[in-house]
């Protein structure tokens, strides 16, 4: 037995006999990309002070890694398909590696939104290679069982990325969050080249580059869009990137439909299970993120947890994630992705709705049925739903459909923080004005209502003046809470809203189980339960 794997994956005449410690590996990959962007909600507040950072700078911090990840992954999966999925991989990874370093170690606002950047793009090559590696190495009867270990890491990560900064910030400043991923990273190269087999498409043709470039202008100024008009207004930039993101989208199609190779088949979105399964990934992962961006915060800076007992209060969702996981390998099987999804999809409407009860003297319990609602719901939908989308591809396209899968992904959580974030915001400081509009100079008022920190920041401020004391402290201490709970409350009304539409609109796009493809075969569902018994370790 060779210690490196060297027989292409479309080489070999039976599944390749270390397929479940290759899974491990790609797991362990998506794990780190997905940890970057949870890891850094509960190290945003030690950043804030270290580096003077205004709310344009953390948002950006925080998107300047989102912006690349989301925009670059159609294209950069098409090449993996082309050239080398397991290369991909692992140049992903070490371009991630690099970025991380370079985090960690810089101390600067632009050179840490460019380390980010850097981020972003080694986790856009790594994301869609992951799962194309999977559908390759995997035969179809085993395949619904290891996407939904892959989904159910993704649900992981949510929660162990704010666990393992906490820690870490327990006892070393905020860089330390940037240099954890190197040792995973490192770890997950090696394991690449010892477990993982060479793959990549055979007969694919020539890459459609100008439909990838139309693709990235394109995602990549929504994405923009989405995260500064919402946030810092709709000036000239944002609304020339929402434009150019409109031209870029039409354009789009109408090369993809006219080219006889295109990037993206844009044909398939009139699928029904294809687009389906697309919606419900892009709204699960829309309601998810954006709730826990301003959960975390409530637990911060209201309940005043500290980063490791955050990440420890996550903790019962990556749970729930696992049980669900472990139910809709039973479920699937028997009902069908539409039954499935639909049911994860209200559960987690469900949830979101949940925290519209959150008031200024809410406790952690109150956050407890929502995150295990959320957790459960991920678990059980997501997996069938990928499941479906790579369905829809041929073995030369598994780049591409990963890819697409995980752009709707990262889109619905990049508009689930801007759009309900810009929500938070702004019913935040609607409710602070009228709770004490006037009772503060100018500049400290524009401070407190800038975000829930900065309030917090001016009534320790109070405190410390003669001229305030304590009295007055924690009365605006008290009106802070308050308006930052009400806004949870009323951007939770509104996000359960935007997720109920959007279940309705899933379930009556996704077919039957009845329902067969133009070729005359049943749509793409996971295996079933006899078939995924046989697991060949």
């Amino acid at each position: 037995m060779p210690l490196f794997p060297n027989t292409p994956v479309e080489k070999m005449t039976e599944p390749y006999h270390r397929r479940w410690w290759a899974l491990l590996v790609l797991c362990l990959s998506l794990l780190i990309v997905v940890m970057a962007n949870t890891s850094l909600i509960v190290a945003a507040p030690d950043m804030t002070k270290d580096l003077g950072l205004s709310s344009s700078d953390l948002q950006w911090v925080i998107d300047g890694y989102t912006v690349p990840y989301a925009a670059l992954m159609l294209v950069l999966g098409a090449i993996g398909d082309k050239y080398s999925r397991r290369g991909a991989l692992v140049l992903g990874l070490l371009i991630f590696a690099g970025g991380s370093v370079m985090g960690g170690l810089v101390d600067e606002t632009n050179l840490v939104i460019t380390a980010r950047a850097i981020m972003g793009v080694g986790a856009a090559v790594v994301m869609p290679a992951t799962l194309s590696l999977l559908v390759a190495i995997f035969p179809r009867v085993e395949r619904a069982r290891a996407i939904t270990a892959w989904s159910a890491t993704s649900g992981l990560a949510i929660a162990v990325g704010p666990l393992a900064a906490g820690w870490l910030l327990e006892d070393h400043a905020w860089g330390s969050t940037f240099l954890m991923n190197v040792p995973l990273a490192v770890l997950g190269i090696v394991g690449a080249l010892l477990l993982v087999p060479p793959s990549k498409a055979e007969g694919m043709g020539r890459i459609d580059y100008v439909g990838g470039l139309l693709s990235i202008v394109s995602v990549g100024c929504l994405v923009y869009a989405t995260i500064e008009g919402p946030h810092f207004g709709w000036g000239v930039g944002p609304i020339t990137a929402a434009v150019v993101a409109g031209v870029g989208l039409l354009a789009f199609v109408a090369w993809e439909l006219k080219h006889p190779n295109p990037m993206l088949n844009v044909r398939k979105f009139t699928e029904r299970p294809f687009s389906g399964s697309m919606l419900a990934v892009l709204f699960f992962f829309f309601g998810t993120f954006g709730s826990i961006y301003y959960s975390t915060q409530f637990l911060q800076f209201v309940l005043g947890y500290d980063a490791l007992e955050t990440g420890i209060r996550l903790l019962p969702l990556a749970g729930a994630v696992f049980v669900g996981a472990a139910v809709t390998g039973k479920l699937a099987p028997k009902l069908g992705v539409k039954i499935v999804v639909g049911t994860g999809m209200v559960i987690g409407t469900a949830g979101v709705f949940l925290l519209t009860q959150i008031e200024s003297g809410s406790t952690y319990s109150d956050f407890l049925a929502p995150l295990l609602l959320l957790g459960f719901a991920i678990g059980l939908s997501l997996s069938p739903a990928t499941d479906t989308i790579m369905g829809s591809f041929p073995e030369s396209e598994l780049g591409v459909g990963g890819g697409a899968n995980d752009t709707a992904l990262e889109l619905g959580a990049s508009l689930g923080i801007a759009i309900l974030g810009s929500l938070l915001a702004t019913s935040y400081k609607d409710k602070l004005t009228d709770l004490v509009g006037g009772h503060l100079p100018d500049e400290a008022m524009d401070t407190a209502k800038d975000s829930v920190g900065g309030g917090i920041a001016v009534a320790e401020q109070v405190a410390k003046n003669p001229q305030g004391g304590t009295e007055q402290a924690q009365t605006l201490l008290g009106a802070v809470h308050e308006s930052f709970a009400h806004a949870i409350a009323h951007t939770s009304l509104f996000g359960g809203i935007i997720m109920a539409a959007g279940t309705l609109i899933v379930i009556a796009v996704l077919p039957g189980r009845g329902h067969t493809t133009e070729h005359g075969e049943e749509d793409a569902a996971p295996a079933t339960e006899e078939q995924t018994e046989t697991v060949d370790a």
